[in-house]
């Protein structure tokens, strides 16, 4: 080699090497992954076959104020063997969900290529990628969240079960498992609750049905929605036909008894109720323990629950959420409406009963933000200040904590009233500092707030987490005058013998707020509702009152507000804690209770707030729909339901409206 020769030239052989190496180790890593994953699952989880048979309870009948079933659970055969199931309705479901189910290992990576195009194809989803085998492991085994590492466990979870199961007990464990709509898990629950005989004895076109369900329980429920009922079993009745499961002729003759099924009845069960059938059975645990024990055939549970109103809310918090939640990335909502004594007659835990049965109304405990200034005013009225009171929006600090408004302005004097329609946030704060946080704290406890408070001026905010049933509870304190009462749900119990196992007694309300405070406070949550920052709320013809509450970062957006008759909660969110696009308590929240809240009023003439005239009255809105509801509100009641004090996580400093 020369003094002046030129460095070598890298080896292309190694880069070829490299190129061929890299991809064998990646998949080496990732086969390598999996397999010890599938040796984790066989270590944390029980063997899948174990899960099988289920014990059979007492049937429970829950009936709505108006003496309506609304829903039942336990009782009956609840796990049926494949063998014993007609032929047709596995492949109904089949044909429907996952049509490759024979040709893939759990996961089918052509049905999600297929499922994306379609779905970017329409510009909206339509379809799903999901394998059955992938369902049965989010049934079996997963939270409903919609994050990454949930549909890789999802994933993996199903390569576990494949190769644990045959193909006939994945289809067996699924088929028993499965939500289906109006309370029923798996094929027999449902098969007597749509068609009052056991699974086995379904027909094809009972098995399509069913097996359309699966899509969107409430929305294809042959009780509530039998029009759309049918047009879903037909569709599924077409794809069985098109894969080979079915003749044309016997199409033919399923549709044909398809369109002749399910005509509205009045003993329809509402849709959407199945969260507020949850949380009865959560209210009715002890008695149902001992009729457990008792050896009870059944039992029979009077409700105060609304059928209509509860079917409203439920389709108003699917629709706005559907439609608008994309754009503003509100992944979910929940409702409560309840009477003036507390009755509970509508509550809608979230979007989507069959994608989650966590309870957002009863169980999310969220920053209620500005929704929680009313207890901050009321200490104040308490302490001598009137709605004319003036107080300073003015910068302000308290130990290091510098609250300040959202739009970073001060305006100086003005009226108490103002203040809490705008939502002002350094007087909020600066209240709290005068009269002590002790003292708001207090008036939110005697208002039937259970969870733990914050104990410093942070609490003005809304910084100390609630429920949306416990806060809207705590607004119709105010609403009813300021008795105090508990939200209740359940008003007698008896046995299928007429044993009358509980009877709730009305228990005598204590005043806990002078009747002079109740009307201060409905002057100024009018105020707030009218000409503030829940304009969007205003509902024809009626007075009504109400307050905005948004959380940090848009995590969390609320509406909490009452009439002469009624008080409805709504808040708005995403599980995850996420912050949605600028949504405010103003905006979705006061729309939703809006569209409630007018179907709640129909036909019903105006009347005074709690000690007060019908002055604030919002004018009527043309062209506005109402949807017409049950008879007068009647839910007088005989079983008292305690709500048990609530746990609440870690509390951050906040802005809010």
């Amino acid at each position: 080699m020369g003094l002046f020769s030129s460095p070598p030239k890298p080896k292309r052989s190694s880069l070829k090497r490299l190129a061929i190496v890299a991809p064998i180790y990646a998949l080496a890593g990732t086969v390598a992954g999996i397999v010890g994953l599938m040796i984790y699952y066989s270590v944390i989880y029980p063997d899948p076959l174990t899960l099988r048979r289920k014990d059979n309870a007492p049937l429970v009948r829950i009936l709505a104020r108006d003496g309506t079933i609304i829903s039942e659970r336990g009782g009956g055969d609840d796990y049926v063997p494949l063998d014993l199931l007609p032929h047709y309705v596995t492949d109904a479901v089949i044909a429907t969900e996952d049509q490759r189910f024979y040709d893939h290992h759990g996961v089918d990576p052509w049905g999600m290529v297929r499922a994306a195009f379609i779905n970017l194809r329409e510009g909206r989803t339509v379809q799903g990628g999901s394998t059955l085998t992938q369902q049965l492991a989010k049934n079996l085994y997963l939270s409903h969240d919609r994050t990454l590492s949930r549909k890789l466990e999802e994933f993996t979870l199903a390569l576990w079960l494949e190769s644990r199961l045959s193909k006939a007990d994945i289809l067996e464990l699924y088929l028993n498992r499965v939500y289906l709509g109006s309370g029923a898990y798996g094929i027999d629950a449902a098969s007597r609750r749509y068609f009052s005989k056991p699974a086995r004895s379904l027909t094809l076109a009972e098995a399509a049905m069913i097996a359309g369900l699966l899509k969107a329980p409430s929305k294809f429920s042959p009780l509530s929605n039998p029009g759309l009922a049918r047009s879903r079993a037909k569709l599924v009745l077409s794809q069985m036909q098109e894969a080979g499961f079915i003749t044309e002729d016997q199409e033919r003759q399923a549709s044909d008894e398809v369109s002749r099924s399910f005509e509205r009845s009045q003993n329809a069960k509402p849709a959407g109720a199945d969260y507020a059938v949850d949380f009865v059975m959560d209210q009715l645990a002890p008695v149902y323990v001992m009729a457990v024990a008792g050896g009870a055939e059944g039992l029979i549970v009077e409700t105060t629950l609304d059928r209509h109103m509860q079917a409203n809310a439920s389709a108003i918090v699917e629709q706005f959420v559907d439609q608008r939640g994309p754009t503003l990335q509100a992944g979910e909502a929940a409702a409560v409406v309840l009477d003036r004594d507390g009755a509970l007659l509508a509550m809608v835990g979230g979007r989507s009963y069959a994608e989650t049965q966590f309870n957002r109304a009863a169980k999310a405990m969220r920053q209620p933000g500005s929704a929680f200034k009313p207890f901050v005013y009321l200490a104040a009225l308490e302490a001598g200040y009137t709605p004319d009171s003036v107080v300073e929006d003015l910068p302000l600090s308290v130990g290091g904590w510098a609250p300040r408004n959202d739009n970073g302005e001060y305006l100086g004097p003005m009226p108490l009233r103002t203040a809490l329609a705008k939502s002002v946030n350094t007087v909020a704060a600066r209240l709290t500092v005068q009269v002590g946080p002790a003292r708001v704290a207090h008036v939110a406890k005697r208002l039937g707030i259970r969870s733990p408070l914050a104990k410093d001026a942070t609490l003005s905010l809304g910084t100390s987490e609630v429920s949306l049933l416990e806060l809207t509870g705590a607004y119709n304190v105010i609403a009813n005058g300021g008795r105090a009462v508990e939200p209740y749900a359940v008003r007698r119990v008896r046995t299928f013998a007429g044993d009358v196992l509980f009877a709730r007694q009305a228990p005598v309300a204590a005043q806990v707020l002078a009747p002079e405070k109740v009307v201060a406070i409905n002057d100024m949550l009018s105020t707030a509702l009218n000409e503030g920052t829940g304009r969007r709320a205003a509902i024809p013809m009626h007075a009504a009152a109400g307050k905005t509450g948004t959380s940090q970062g848009f995590r969390d957006a609320w509406f909490i507000g009452y009439t002469g008759y009624l008080t409805t909660g709504v808040w708005a969110g995403n599980d995850d804690g996420s912050g949605m696009n600028r949504v405010v308590g103003g905006s979705l929240p006061a729309e939703i209770w809006r569209e409630i809240m007018i179907g709640a009023h129909a036909g019903k003439p105006p009347v005074p707030l709690a000690g007060g005239e019908p002055s604030r009255v919002a004018e009527p809105l043309r062209g506005y729909p109402a949807e017409p509801i049950a008879d007068d509100f009647i839910a007088r009641a005989l079983l008292e339901q305690q709500q048990p004090p609530s746990e609440t996580g870690s509390v951050e400093q906040l802005l809010a409206r």
